[in-house]
């Protein structure tokens, strides 16, 4: 997929996620509100900072599937990494609100109020919605082996997370036991910085050219070996750049044969990597003199 569908797969499975989170936290904002929950409130404001995270992925693919330049040679798909960890401090920020509103209506004593029906209704109905959006973002993050709309999915997920910890809180506060609605707000906030920190630590590893799991790298080091007239793999580094792969390798031919021999291999070798390896943007390949 060229970058120009690449982008425009990510607007949209963006543009509906920001539609239904919008939806979602007026909703979510009037139950919290009329049914008396806090747990329906934290609720709304993780949807609210969904709604942040589809803006950043939006403005993330804007600027990351652009072609490469003068001034970015290597492409711009690091500003993807960026993109994903703004989702995760939102995350972050979203979590330690909930947590924070949540742990100061317990010390307050304020937590013997019984919320409304109205809260439980919303909390089935963001669960329903925001899971079929993770499984929607998801499928297109696989797809284009995207950072942000991982980010994004996973943001989906949680919310869906923190929505069944809402009706698990609402309803057990429904049947007599109200401290259970801000207790589920507590448990919100830990699901959200569980998922905020997992989100955050893929793209800093994407962004500091961490290597590619060991079995990608035997499975490049397998597809070198193969290409005839390849006798060793003397060296292979990978590198994870945004959403693609960086790949330099070192291999051995015979040092009897001409040059135009040993380039031959080494253009099978950088072709065998690119075609067997689609996240692969740039295969550099090196020859040394095999000597028996």
């Amino acid at each position: 997929m060229d970058h120009t569908d690449a982008k425009r797969l990510t607007m949209r499975v963006s543009g509906v996620g920001a539609a239904c989170n919008a939806l979602l936290t007026i909703f979510k904002i009037v139950a919290g509100i009329l049914a008396r929950s806090s747990a329906m409130l934290a609720d709304a404001v993780h949807s609210a900072s969904d709604l942040l995270g589809s803006a950043a992925v939006m403005l993330g693919a804007a600027v990351s599937h652009k072609a490469a330049d003068r001034g970015h040679p290597y492409g711009h798909e690091k500003l993807e990494c960026l993109a994903s960890i703004a989702v995760g401090m939102l995350l972050t920020a979203a979590g330690a609100a909930i947590g924070y509103a949540g742990l100061r209506r317990i010390l307050s004593g304020d937590a013997l109020r019984t919320p409304g029906a109205l809260a439980l209704w919303a909390a089935a109905v963001s669960v329903v919605v925001k899971e079929a959006l993770y499984w929607y973002t998801i499928r297109a993050a696989r797809r284009l082996d995207s950072v942000s709309l991982r980010a994004e999915a996973w943001h989906h997920r949680s919310d869906a997370l923190s929505s069944v910890g809402s009706f698990a809180g609402i309803l057990a506060a429904r049947l007599g036991l109200p401290i259970f609605d801000p207790i589920a707000s507590l448990v919100i906030c830990v699901l959200i910085f569980k998922v905020a920190f997992d989100v955050l630590r893929e793209s800093v590893e994407r962004l500091t050219d961490h290597a590619c799991p060991e079995e990608t790298v035997a499975g490049m080091r397998a597809a070198l070996l193969a290409v005839p007239g390849v006798l060793a793999v003397d060296d292979l580094k990978t590198r994870l750049f945004g959403s693609r792969v960086y790949v330099d390798a070192e291999i051995a031919a015979d040092a009897a044969l001409p040059l135009r021999e040993a380039h031959a291999i080494a253009e099978s070798a950088h072709h065998a990597i690119e075609r067997d390896f689609p996240a692969v943007k740039h295969c550099t390949v090196h020859v040394n003199p095999w000597e028996a």
